[in-house]
């Protein structure tokens, strides 16, 4: 086999998780080869399965087969929805020790970042094929997932909230979709929490299932262990004035005294900035607002 070009950055879009609407898989293709990226896709990529982009032998093919690819800088999953709960168990990611790439996605592709980070291999949140295809391209969601695609990584400084507990963090970022989070309770690819820095987002969840599984976070010791708490969007998660609280002063209540950043723009919105999973962070909570750097 040839020398691998290091300088030229190749892509690859695979649907791990849920069927897609192949029209934005050309679209992110698109994108991405507008910034000077060779884009390719899984043999599966387009499948539909029911709910599932293909079937789980399927779908553990094109994953397992772009974590085996040297040649590849990155690896976009197409969309989240649901499908990596019942084959994480039967992929092998250890030649990313050796070769590591990007793994990039949010929403279910939660569960691949909590399986990276126990392996200590960094990983992308961020957006996939719809906001790839949809958002302009000078937006802040897009350009700094370019940025760091090509080595450049942010700093981030949020504007304060009212419900931000002051104070300063240093850890591994750890987390992504709450309700996702839940389901890898008590698994082998649960993220280990000790003086980490946890992120977490959520969509379409009523006020007290978020309630149920932050108390099962709290009730588990994982507010003793984490060093920071930074908090995305929390979208379509009406408010219920029946629960006495705002969804923010839920989980503000639940924690355990460390610093928090609410109002990240990550999660199920336009605003969804890349995090670095699985690689350590700063985090500076101040009256002026949050600074993010990672080392």
């Amino acid at each position: 086999m040839s020398e691998i070009d290091k300088n030229i950055h190749r892509i690859r879009i695979i649907s791990p998780s849920g069927a897609i609407n192949p029209d934005l898989i050309d679209g992110a293709a698109d994108r991405l080869k507008s910034w000077g990226f060779e884009v390719a896709e899984g043999r599966f990529t387009r499948e539909v399965y029911g709910r599932f982009a293909g079937t789980d032998e399927q779908r553990i093919s094109d994953l397992q087969d772009a974590i085996k690819d040297e040649s590849l800088t990155a690896v976009l999953c197409s969309r989240g929805g649901y499908g990596l709960a019942p084959i994480i168990d039967r992929i092998d990611f250890s030649p990313l020790i050796q070769h590591p790439k990007w793994l990039i996605g949010f929403s279910d592709i939660t569960v691949i970042h909590a399986a990276l980070s126990r392996l200590n291999i960094p990983s992308l949140h961020a957006v996939m094929a719809k906001h790839l295809t949809e958002l302009p391209d000078d937006s802040a969601s897009l350009q700094h997932l370019r940025k760091i695609l090509v080595g450049e990584f942010p700093k981030y400084h949020i504007a304060s909230d009212k419900f931000n507990r002051i104070g300063n963090a240093k850890g591994k970022l750890v987390g992504g979709n709450l309700s996702v989070l839940m389901g890898l309770r008590g698994t082998s690819f649960e993220p280990e929490y000790k003086g980490a820095i946890l992120f977490l987002e959520e969509i379409a969840e009523e006020p007290y299932h978020i309630d149920r599984m932050m108390q099962n976070l709290r009730m588990g010791g994982v507010f003793n262990e984490i060093s920071g708490l930074i908090v995305g969007h929390f979208t379509n998660c009406t408010e219920d004035p029946l629960m006495q609280k705002s969804v923010k002063e839920i989980i503000l209540d639940a924690t355990a005294g460390c610093p928090v950043c609410f109002g990240f723009p990550a999660g199920h919105e336009d605003e969804n900035y890349p995090l670095i999973m699985g690689r350590e962070l700063t985090l500076q909570v101040t009256m002026s607002g949050t600074e993010i750097n990672f080392n």
